[in-house]
C-alpha cells in the first residue's frame, strides 16, 4: 500500500475514534484482515491444475486443496499472508520426487478459496480441518502459515500431525498487531479499541496468542527456520521460539530473506522429515 495512502487511511481513523471509538477500531481490524493481493493469476492455472483439487468447507468458507499423492507420508502445506498454493511450486516437486504426498491450501480470501476476510485465527481453523481430512502427518507453514499452523495444533491436537516445520514465522500476535498500528500510525484509541475488539471476538486479549508459548504444550516435533536479514518478521520472532530447547529445532539461515525460497532450505525441510 501506497506510504501516502497509509498516513491518510492512518489520520482518518485516527479522527473517527473522537467520536466513534469502537466503529474505528472495526475499521482498522478490517483493513488489518483484507488482503489486497494472493489471487491465482494466469501463468499459476497450469501448474496447480496437476493436482486433484476439492473443495473442503469449514463454516461458510470455502477452502480449495490440491494434491499430488504419493507413497509415503502426508505433507500439508499452508502459504502466508498475499500468497496462495502456488508459492511451493519447487518445494512440491521436490517432495514428489520423494514419492510424499502433497496438499496444499488456499487461505481465506487467497487463491481459489472463498472469502474476503483472513487472519491468523480464522486460518487456524481451516488448517485444522483440512489437516483431519487428509490425515496429515507433517504441516509446513510460511510466516503466518506457520503461527496458524501452531495456533491451530495448539488448539485441537491431532494424532496424525507428527512434525511441524515453520518458515519465517511470527511468534505472537500482540507483535503482529504492534507492527500494523505503528505502520498505520494509530493512536492509543485505536489501538485499545482493536485490542477489546479480539476480545469480545475470541475471549482472549491479542497478547495471549502466542505462537512461540503455544509450541511448548504441542507434542509434534518443530522445526523452525528464521533468517537473520528477514525485513518482514524480525528474526527476534524466530529466537522466541529457539527457547523452548526441548520441543524445538532451530535453524538460523542468513541473505534468504523472508521467503525462505532456497534449495539450502528445502534440504532442512527433507532432513527434519527423513529424521
Amino acid at each position: 500500500m501506497n506510504k501516502n495512502l497509509i498516513k491518510i487511511i492512518g489520520y482518518y481513523i485516527n479522527l473517527l475514534s473522537y467520536f466513534s471509538p469502537n466503529y474505528a477500531a472495526k475499521l482498522a481490524i478490517k483493513l488489518f484482515s483484507t488482503p489486497q493481493k494472493g489471487r491465482i493469476q494466469d501463468e499459476q492455472v497450469q501448474y496447480l491444475n496437476t493436482a486433484i483439487q476439492e473443495d473442503i468447507v469449514y463454516e461458510n468458507i470455502s477452502i480449495k486443496t490440491y494434491c499430488w499423492k504419493g507413497k509415503k507420508d502426508t505433507v500439508l502445506l499452508a502459504h502466508g499472508w498475499e500468497s496462495n498454493s502456488y508459492r511451493w511450486k519447487d518445494l512440491i516437486e521436490l517432495l514428489k520426487s520423494l514419492d510424499y504426498t502433497v496438499i496444499a491450501i488456499d487461505a481465506p480470501g487467497h487463491g481459489n478459496s472463498s472469502g474476503k476476510l483472513f487472519n491468523a485465527l480464522l486460518y487456524s481453523e481451516c488448517i485444522h480441518t483440512v489437516a483431519k481430512k487428509f490425515n496429515a502427518n507433517t504441516i509446513i507453514g510460511h510466516s503466518v502459515g506457520g503461527t496458524s499452523t501452531i495456533f491451530s495444533q495448539y488448539k485441537k491436537q491431532l494424532e496424525s500431525v507428527e512434525k511441524i516445520i515453520t518458515l519465517g514465522a511470527p511468534s505472537d500476535f500482540v507483535d503482529i498487531f504492534d507492527r500494523y498500528e505503528t505502520m498505520m500510525g494509530y493512536n492509543k484509541k485505536v489501538s485499545k479499541g482493536m485490542s477489546q475488539y479480539v476480545l469480545k471476538k475470541y475471549n482472549h486479549l491479542p497478547e495471549y496468542y502466542s505462537a512461540a508459548n503455544f509450541s511448548k504444550e504441542i507434542d509434534a516435533k518443530i522445526l523452525v527456520v528464521h533468517d537473520k536479514k528477514d525485513r518482514i518478521i524480525p528474526f527476534t520472532d524466530g529466537l522466541k521460539f529457539k527457547k523452548n530447547y526441548e520441543k524445538v529445532e532451530f535453524i538460523a539461515t542468513k541473505g534468504f530473506g523472508h521467503g525462505l525460497k532456497n534449495d539450502a532450505v528445502h534440504n532442512f525441510v527433507i532432513d527434519f522429515l527423513n529424521a
